[in-house]
């Protein structure tokens, strides 16, 4: 496990662009699973002012290693709408390099990930719960390659303020299980935050259990932790 403590968001988030652009940049076919939500934002911010109208990148396929699909929108789901929102577009990134993980081929994923030669990135965050991509706990298992997670009533909240509201609620979303992203060849998380803290430490320095779904990350061979300080602010005594 490599550990980066950058002073603050805005540092943190310059330390993870530049090791996507690093991957970016090879001179070879690259296969690279990001992720949505709140922590990335100013990264892709960043990214997309530093590669829009510059350059392009024909050897870069972008995945989405989750999808939470809308009952009732005629549109995409969750995931790759966000990304769409907040880098595709800005970025001006091709359609022909975006791969979509949905609903209707999550049973082919892991299949064709392999025929196009695995993942050699993936760029996540973690959940105050410890939860990685819609690996939340109870809902997979270690042993899960992509699956679909079927959830129960006390993720209702959860999955209603993802889609905006019960209305578009559907019974379930698809992910990349633990056993398919420990297949990426590098993986790259991030968080900022002192909300983040106490989760890191346990994840990162507890047991490997699934009740802590990120804590099994201290078994790939290749993981890479990016933090700022408050984030970063419980393991500074053990690292």
């Amino acid at each position: 496990m490599k550990i980066i403590i950058e002073k603050n968001y805005e540092e943190m988030s310059k330390t993870v662009m530049y090791r996507l652009l690093g991957y970016m940049y090879k001179d070879k076919k690259m296969n690279i699973a990001i992720t949505a939500g709140s922590s990335p934002k100013r990264m892709y911010e960043l990214l997309s002012d530093t590669i829009k109208e510059k350059r392009s990148f024909p050897n870069v396929t972008f995945y989405n290693f989750d999808e939470i699909p809308y009952a009732k929108k005629q549109s995409e789901g969750v995931t790759i709408s966000n990304l769409r929102k907040d880098f595709f577009t800005p970025a001006n990134i091709p359609e022909s390099q975006i791969h979509k993980l949905t609903p209707e081929n999550f049973n082919e994923h892991d299949a064709y990930i392999a025929s196009v030669g695995g993942l050699d990135a993936i760029f996540l965050g973690i959940g105050a719960d410890g939860h990685f991509c819609g690996n939340l706990p109870g809902t997979t298992t270690f042993s899960d390659e992509t699956v679909e997670v079927f959830f129960d009533e006390s993720l209702n909240e959860v999955m209603a303020k993802e889609v905006g509201g019960i209305e578009e609620m559907m019974p379930s979303y698809v992910t990349m299980g633990p056993k398919a992203v420990m297949h990426v060849k590098e993986v790259v998380m991030f968080a900022t935050g002192k909300k983040k803290a106490a989760i890191i430490k346990e994840a990162m320095f507890g047991p490997v259990n699934e009740n802590c779904p990120s804590s099994i990350f201290q078994l790939h061979p290749n993981f890479t932790l990016i933090l700022d300080e408050e984030a970063a602010s419980e393991i500074r005594d053990i690292i």
